[in-house]
Parts: structure tokens; sequence; C-alpha cells
């Protein structure tokens, strides 16, 4: 599925990027009457996957979303309509994240990437900047699917492209610019909208055009994407870990990431040509990225989506790899390994991964930005994909995927004309252990590390992965 795995060295892992002298590079909407439940009726395309496939899609007799059979699809809000109090839904759907509410409802916070000027603004009481016409509004669903309440959360921000839900139940909504004194992360808490907080940046999470985020539950340390070219990794280890309302707002440290060259050097025996040890440079959050060059961290090519999971953290490179189609990635904390997981080297396989979220029973899910058609693929452990959705509103890109807290309703945008849908159908249920296997998962055959019959052996006798055993090996534990 690689077509740089074979036999890949640190040298030809430059090459692949397009090596520069100091810094690693690693590659570089159904309108009119259709608010109602849509269930598509025949179909064509075939899917395939395995565990996670749900088979060949079907038709949309309306144009607007293919599905596999017995799914369906409901529009639960579209740009330009009525909000309860007046206001029109703003433009440009984006990220988003759902949240437990009362009596079983759904609360979904949705980002609005406007800039400066939209025939839609997000317009908020309490902004940030004025003229800024960007921010995030939320959503409370019923569990049968109806919008009982839709409202502004966060105003006077640009360009609010993806972010992250924290585990304390608020979102992280990052600017994707650094224009007019504009790129921060801010917090909103959906239950206290277009609060004092919603409108502070936390300026130590960086000025830089941010793409998405994700923390780990275990240390509270943050991990961020960055949307421009090149880009960078930066983890953010907040001065207090406690994970509460107000933690982010004291501060913190802003590292990215480079290549552990020592650890490298002595890991050839792992093909450590797509496995890295990595190490965390500090950087001014005022200039991160040209800190992050001065460093000579690892140069992306343009990353997007990020998801933490049963102790992975996964992003996506939208525009990397030989073909230019994407990459997926993830990275152990727990052992500081940079891992290239898939690499797509055809448009029918993926076309420029975006945002990204963890199926509730262990499938990484994707959105397409690709153009055209643009799809939800769903990436297996076993490193298979197969398509959920297709998109046949020719240009208009799929963005915040994201699972109810039951697992029985998926939520996405369709970011022009700007539409959110609720989807259902017989979903897999949730599968803890399975979301285990995805971050312990071996990376499809052509990338997966080369291991010695003893290193096998012993992986099977503890009843780990041989992942699990390459990374303890790899850091130093004698294999008997």
């Amino acid at each position: 599925m690689n077509g740089n795995s074979k036999g890949l060295n640190r040298r030809d892992f430059l090459k692949v990027g397009g090596m520069s002298t100091v810094a690693l590079t690693l590659g570089t909407t159904g309108l009119l009457s259709l608010n109602g439940a849509s269930e598509a009726m025949a179909g064509s395309r075939n899917t395939s996957g395995g565990f996670g496939g749900y088979g060949p899609l079907v038709k949309d007799p309306n144009g607007i979303l293919d599905l596999p059979r017995g799914f369906q699809y409901k529009i639960i809000s579209k740009t330009g309509d009525p909000m309860p109090n007046g206001d029109l839904v703003p433009a440009m759907l984006d990220g988003m994240a759902a949240y437990k509410g009362e009596k079983n409802t759904t609360i979904l916070v949705r980002n609005h990437e406007n800039g400066t000027n939209s025939q839609y603004p997000v317009n908020g009481k309490n902004p940030w900047s004025k003229g800024a016409a960007g921010g995030t509004t939320a959503l409370v669903v019923t569990p049968d699917r109806q919008v009982i309440d839709e409202y502004v959360t966060n105003s006077g921000t640009i360009r609010n492209c993806a972010g992250g839900a924290s585990t304390w139940g608020t979102w992280l909504t990052c600017e994707e610019t650094r224009d007019l004194g504009h790129g921060f992360v801010f917090e909103v808490n959906p239950l206290e909208p277009e609060n004092e907080m919603s409108k502070t940046p936390i300026r130590d999470m960086g000025y830089f055009s941010h793409e998405a985020c994700a923390v780990d539950p275990s240390t509270g340390i943050w991990y961020l994407t960055e949307d421009a070219s090149p880009s960078f990794l930066y983890r953010f280890t907040p001065h207090d870990r406690s994970q509460t309302l107000g933690s982010l707002q004291k501060g913190g440290i802003l590292e990215a990431a480079a290549i552990d060259e020592i650890s490298t050097s002595s890991s050839s025996q792992l093909n450590s040509g797509q496995k890295f040890g990595i190490v965390w440079k500090k950087v001014k959050p005022e200039r991160a990225q040209q800190d992050a060059k001065d460093l000579g961290c690892i140069q992306f090519s343009r990353l997007e989506g990020a998801i933490f999971s049963a102790g992975t953290f996964w992003f996506d490179d939208t525009s990397a790899g030989s073909e230019d189609l994407g990459r997926v990635y993830r990275y152990f904390p727990a052992t500081n390994i940079l891992e290239l997981f898939y690499e797509s080297t055809s448009q029918n396989e993926l076309e420029m991964p975006d945002n990204i979220t963890m199926a509730p029973w262990g499938d990484l899910w994707i959105a397409e930005d690709g153009g055209g058609n643009d799809r939800i693929i769903g990436l297996t452990p076993e490193g298979k994909i197969y398509t959920f959705a297709e998109n046949m509103m020719n240009g208009s890109e799929f963005a915040g995927p994201t699972f109810s807290p039951d697992g029985k309703t998926f939520f996405v945008n369709m970011q022009t004309p700007g539409i959110t849908f609720a989807i259902w159908g017989p979903f897999a249920r949730r599968n803890t252990a399975r979301q285990r296997a995805m971050g312990l998962a071996a990376p499809p055959a052509g990338l997966a590390p080369a291991v010695s019959d003893k290193l096998l052996a012993f992986a099977e006798e503890q009843g780990m992965s041989r992942l699990e055993a390459a990374a303890l090996e790899r850091h130093g534990m004698p294999i008997i």
C-alpha cells in the first residue's frame, strides 16, 4: 500500500519528502425539502475491508450522500437557516465534537471556518475580535436526532478549522491563520457559551496556523498539528495537568517533534526507515514555526486531522507521499516512536485525508478533502480501507466526523453549501479491545518493521503484539 515502503533506510526516507539540510521531511450539501431522512435504494461502488466495512454504497435518489444499504441520513442543520434566537446558521462548517448532554441528548460543538467577511458570519454577543466572522456554534440533539437548540458558543475568531475535545467537556477551537493578529487556540464550554474563557487565547499553545489537537488522557499533554507548508507537529505540556476547567489558561511548555538521531542509528534491525524515535525541542509560542525550522524539527507537507485513542496519537499529512495523496501516522508517547502507518498511492484508496475520528469499534475514520466526490474512508487495524460514505455534491468537502457518546449516530459536516448530517444504521458495537488493537496494530505489510524469529516468539509467549515487543527491544529491554 506504500509505494516507498520497500527497503527504505533513513536516507531514503528523507529523499521521499525532499530533504533539506536543516530539517527532516516526512512528506510534504440536499437542500430544498430534504429535512427528513433519506435512505439510498440502489448502488454500485464496491467497498472492502472485512471487519468494519459495510458493503457497497447505494445511490442516493436525492443525489446528496451515498451510504451502504441499511444506513440513513438526516440533515439536521443548514447554513442560512434560522436558529432559535433568529440568527442564521453560519457558513463554512468544519471541525466538530460530540458530548453527552442532559436527558440522553448529544451536544455538538461545531467550527465555522469563516474569515473576516461572510454572507453568514458567526454573530456572537461577546466576540474576541470585531469584524472576524468565524467562531463556533453548538447543537443540542435528541436521541431521535431532533435539534432542540442551536446557539453561538465562540465568536470574533478567524478560520476556525479543526480542534479537539478535552477530557472535561470543553472544545478547543483552532484558528488556521496567522493574519490580522489571529492564529491561536481558544477553549469553548458549550454549557457556558461566549463566556470570558471563550474569548481568551491560550497563547502558550502557540501562534501559528493551527489545525487539530488531541489530549493524552493519561498525562494531560496535548498534541497539535499545523496546516501550513512546511508544517510541524507540536506538543503542549500544561503547567497544570489536572485536566480541569481553567487548567489550560495557566499556560505551559510548547515543543516541536524532531528525530532522535542517536536512537535511529541503533535500530536498523527494526527497519527504522519507517519507525523513528522522537525527541521534543522547546519552541517559543510566539515564533513556533520559525523556531521549529531553526532547530531542525521534522517538516511535514501539510498536517491536518488528529485524534488520541487507546494510548496512541493518530494524525495525517494530507498531501504527503510519493503520489501526493496523503499519509496516516501514529505516535506512541510511551515509547516516543513515530510510525508511518499508511500511505495512499491511488485516488481510489484515499485522496487527501483531512479530519479524522476513531469509530467506537476501533477503525479510524477519515474525511477526504481531495476535490470531486469526497468520501468517508475507514482504515482497519489490519491496514485495509473501505468507503462508508460518498458526497455526491461535487467539490464539497467532508469535515468534523464524530460519533454520539452512545455510538449510535455518526455526525459529519459538508462544508459548503453548509450541511450537518446525522447518520445511523447497523453500526458495529463499541469495542474497546479493538480500539486498543488499532493502536498496537501492525502497519500494512510493506510498512511493518522487520523482526527476528526470536523476537516474534518472545511476543507470542508474552501475549503482546510484535510492535510492542519491537518497541521494548528498541529501548534496551533484553529479549531472552
